[in-house]
């Protein structure tokens, strides 16, 4: 639960962004303050509700894809996995000896890269194109043709069906360590989700447009809220601390561009990256988790950044699950779905204003309308109110003014031409002009 201290500012108790089920992960409130784990584990095991998820997407000669038949074909294609694993990372984890391989598996050892060399996106998808992935890359295609023949079910389903896909592909690199099978693991996610970007990415089954319209109109009408008041401990006046901030709203605008949802989950990386960047600038104090969280809000109310809600939902539900449980991005990301619930709910007492004084802020009322005493941070926020209605009046004078100096020199013109009009024809009636024929 957010909270509100007078002298620490805006407080999160670390133990809520957890999951409730006491798993360790990270919870999310679109799954009830469960991780995405124990969120998918508790509704599966409510027996009264029925989850039809359509047919499921096929494997190889239209059969579909199960975890029974996944489960009896595993032992036998166990061999043939970890070959092709070996041969995507270059090598197996004890090199065997010479002479104890075939020369066609040797040739593809040799000129695979080291384990210790990451595989980008670019090398894995023309690591597809060999016959030794050729089954990893006929899954990934029959899944791609199954769930864009379903682009029509409701985009829960669509959820479903893609973390089932997840769970069985991630079969295929169970005796690897997790800092090689992760990458893989991102590189398909990524494979995948590009493609079914148009069909899943606000669908029109879900309320996402209504949410991004009236999460943005929420914040543009927040748009008076400072750091003062939210407790951001940094300086004022610093273009250092400036930059960083900057930095920082650009890389959650940024978010809306990209497709994949870990790339998306990379732009509130760098966000949050500058955001203790620009705390550690202009605060000698480490921050610390109530600092962030105060700094992201800020950002969130200062970016605006399109379609907020709906990238959420996207990373949430075709985002690869540890890479929300765990880790830097997963506490990042549920640092930014608490930012999200804090906006949506912010009252006067958030910001430690009495109820008429953030009426008051909401309205855009004038200083000597409120009725209450004003606080320290509400004198400043007023102070920048007025002087932003000086500049705007101070704007619309200058615009009439140069629209009567146009309007007088347009009347001007009018009387040039038509003085220029009458000399020239009281000359032609003075001085007429003969035209004489010459003939040749």
């Amino acid at each position: 639960m957010i909270m509100w201290e007078a002298h620490r500012g805006i407080h999160v108790d670390q133990s809520e962004l957890l999951c409730k089920e006491g798993c360790g992960y990270y919870g999310n409130p679109a799954w009830q303050g469960y991780c995405s784990k124990c969120w998918r584990k508790r509704n599966r095991s409510q027996p009264d509700q029925k989850r039809d998820t359509g047919p499921c997407p096929s494997v190889e000669g239209g059969k579909p894809l199960t975890f029974s038949k996944f489960e009896e074909k595993k032992s036998s294609e166990m061999s043939r996995r970890v070959n092709t694993m070996k041969r995507l990372f270059g090598g197996s984890r004890t090199p065997p000896k010479r002479g104890s391989e075939p020369a066609d598996t040797q040739s593809v050892t040799s000129s695979a890269p080291q384990k210790s060399q990451p595989v980008d996106f670019t090398e894995f998808l023309k690591s597809l194109r060999k016959p030794s992935t050729q089954v990893l890359h006929r899954r990934c295609t029959a899944f791609l043709s199954s769930l864009e023949s379903q682009r029509y079910l409701p985009v829960q389903k669509q959820s479903d069906l893609v973390q089932d896909f997840y769970q069985s592909i991630a079969g295929h690199f169970h005796s690897f360590p997790e800092e090689q099978s992760a990458p893989m693991m991102e590189h398909i996610e990524k494979l995948i989700m590009t493609r079914l970007y148009k069909w899943v990415f606000c669908p029109d089954s879900s309320d996402d447009e209504h949410r991004d319209l009236t999460l943005q109109r929420r914040i543009r009408a927040l748009h008076w809220v400072t750091p003062q008041m939210l407790r951001v401990p940094v300086g004022e006046g610093r273009s250092e601390v400036n930059d960083h901030f900057l930095s920082a709203i650009t890389a959650i605008i940024g978010m809306d561009a990209k497709r994949a949802p870990q790339d998306k989950l990379s732009c509130v990386f760098k966000c949050s990256q500058s955001i203790f960047t620009a705390l550690a600038s202009s605060n000698p104090e480490p921050a610390n988790a109530d600092d962030f969280l105060s700094g992201l809000i800020h950002v969130v109310l200062k970016a605006n950044p399109p379609r907020l809600h709906s990238n959420m939902q996207y990373i949430i539900r075709f985002g690869l699950p540890h890479s929300l449980m765990a880790g830097e991005s997963g506490y990042y990301f549920t640092n930014l779905c608490c930012a999200v619930t804090f906006i949506e709910k912010l009252n006067g007492p958030s910001l430690n204003l009495t109820p008429e004084q953030f009426e008051g802020y909401m309205q855009g009322r004038k200083p000597e309308e409120r009725e209450s005493p004003v606080s320290e941070p509400e004198s400043e926020g007023l102070r920048l109110a007025k002087k932003n209605r000086e500049l705007l009046g101070e704007i619309e004078k200058r615009q009439e003014r140069v629209a009567l100096g146009m309007r007088e020199m347009e009347e001007e013109l009018g009387k040039w031409v038509q003085s220029v009009h009458a000399q020239v024809q009281e000359i032609k009636a003075k001085a007429p002009l003969d035209v004489i024929s010459t003939k040749s």
